[in-house]
């Protein structure tokens, strides 16, 4: 593990050749995934997916006097004439952030002298994910918001549970977190399965193009045989994704934003908060016994008019069964309160929830952070209440006022006009969330942003009004 961490800690700090360029963290993984493919292919034997003249030697021994313009028409042709699929959509529409040759060579020098041959095959999807971490865990990057901590993942697979046989799907599924530590739970539990692995099937959808190559290089280097579309589930893209057996799910947060592209017209409940909307796509894309995890913000929740509405029809389709209080400081990019919720697709349309069991891991915790990060013994007295049944049927116990763990009657949530975010334990603890200035105006510009994509929503909708009436 050491020899991963170190390499993960010298590809990283290559990234500080670019920052003079201008270049964001995030730009540097989606870069790093053109050249790591072709040096890891060259490492695990692999080259024969990659046409003759265009693989790593032919970057690294190139002698031209114009190494950029040779390495932009590598990326070109192996995005449009590489014979394997999985190659063509990684270099897909390539765009390189490289503008001068002489930075190109000193991170392709830098990355070529790492001790490749001390690195298992295994190992090499480690190494990709734990840059993913990087760039999650650097307030600049933007991308904390986005990235599930491995523990906080690790456990909802465990708790899901997905099985031979099934469809597994993230419809938002950014660098594939989900879909991979699925995959890896099925693979260690497959003598354990009537059905093995290989009946397993995994779907997802990406918005973002750099995104949607990291994913598949994700899934690539962690042996996944993922179906990966490039896409929207908000709009018609939706009906490219099949009926799945299991979603999990971390959608983006903030307002939808504006744009040519309407958000599909089958969602009950139009809204303009991409939380509500995806989760209205959850509950209603599952088969009828299929079950979900979800993470989802405070304010999905608790707000009134629409939100009130999506949360009702859930509680009537679906057995919403768990729901654990995530503490903060998890997530970089922001100081969100956020939630998983836990429910399974009734097989009538009425009716299907009675109980909701809560778990309160906020309450009292310690502040959370890159300094700090959530680990899975954090998790675990909330794994053992929750119990072995993937479907939430298992044997519980209510631990009262005083207690993290509580059932609360669909009765007594009606009269709660529905909201969810529940809280009954004094929090008596002092941890303060103490923020770098970066975190804080990564948080800002955020915050700014969603502002806008809320602006944009809402002269979308005026304007609409507005051709209504001619």
């Amino acid at each position: 593990m050491a020899i991963q961490d170190n390499i993960v800690q010298r590809i990283w700090n290559l990234c500080h050749i670019l920052r003079g360029d201008g270049v964001s963290y995030h730009e540097y993984i989606s870069e790093l995934t053109y050249l790591l493919f072709l040096r890891i292919a060259a490492a695990n034997k692999s080259e024969e997916l990659i046409p003759k003249g265009y693989r790593w030697k032919d970057i690294v021994g190139y002698d031209g006097e114009d190494l950029l313009t040779h390495y932009r028409d590598v990326l070109t042709f192996l995005g449009g004439h590489a014979e394997d699929e999985r190659v063509r959509k990684i270099y897909a529409f390539p765009t390189t952030v490289f503008s001068h040759s002489e930075n190109l060579r000193a991170v392709i020098d830098g990355i070529d002298r790492l001790d490749w041959s001390s690195i298992s095959t295994d190992a090499m999807g480690d190494i990709y994910e734990g840059l993913i971490a990087k760039n999650s865990q650097d307030a600049r990057s933007g991308a904390g918001q986005y990235f599930t901590p491995r523990a906080l993942v690790d456990s909802i697979v465990r708790l899901v549970a997905p099985r031979g046989g099934e469809l597994i799907q993230d419809p938002a599924a950014g660098s594939g977190g989900f879909l991979i530590a699925a995959h890896d739970y099925m693979r260690r539990h497959a003598n354990d399965s009537k059905e093995g692995l290989g009946s397993a099937r995994f779907e997802g959808m990406e918005i973002e193009k750099g995104t949607f190559r990291i994913c598949l290089m994700n899934a690539f280097l962690h042996g996944l045989d993922l179906k990966l579309i490039l896409g929207d589930a908000l709009t018609a893209d939706s009906a490219d994704l099949a009926a799945p057996d299991v979603i999990l799910a971390n959608p983006p947060f903030g307002a939808r934003s504006g744009g040519a592209r309407k958000q599909r017209d089958d969602l009950s409940y139009p809204t303009g908060n991409k939380q509500l909307a995806f989760l209205q796509h959850i509950y209603l894309g599952l088969k009828p016994g299929g079950r979900a995890a979800v993470v989802l913000p405070d304010n999905a929740l608790f707000e009134e008019g629409m939100g009130r509405k999506i949360r009702e029809d859930l509680l009537d389709r679906c057995d919403l069964h768990t729901i654990v209080r995530l503490p903060t400081g998890i997530f970089y990019a922001q100081n969100v309160m956020t939630n998983v919720l836990f429910f399974v697709r009734g097989a009538a349309e009425r009716d299907n929830t009675k109980n909701v069991w809560i778990y309160d891991l906020r309450a009292n915790m310690a502040a959370f952070g890159r300094k700090q990060p959530l680990s899975s013994s954090h998790l675990a007295d909330f794994e053992a209440c929750f119990g072995n049944d993937p479907f939430g049927k298992a044997l519980r116990t209510d631990q009262g006022e005083r207690g993290r763990f509580r059932c609360f009657t669909r009765e007594q949530i009606a009269e709660r006009n529905d909201n969810l975010d529940i809280a009954w334990l004094r929090d008596d603890s002092n941890f303060q969330v103490t923020r770098e200035p970066e975190e804080l105006v990564a948080a800002i510009a955020q915050y700014l942003r969603n502002a806008l994509e809320h602006v944009d929503l809402l002269a979308e909708q005026l304007e609409a009004r507005g051709a209504n009436r001619e």
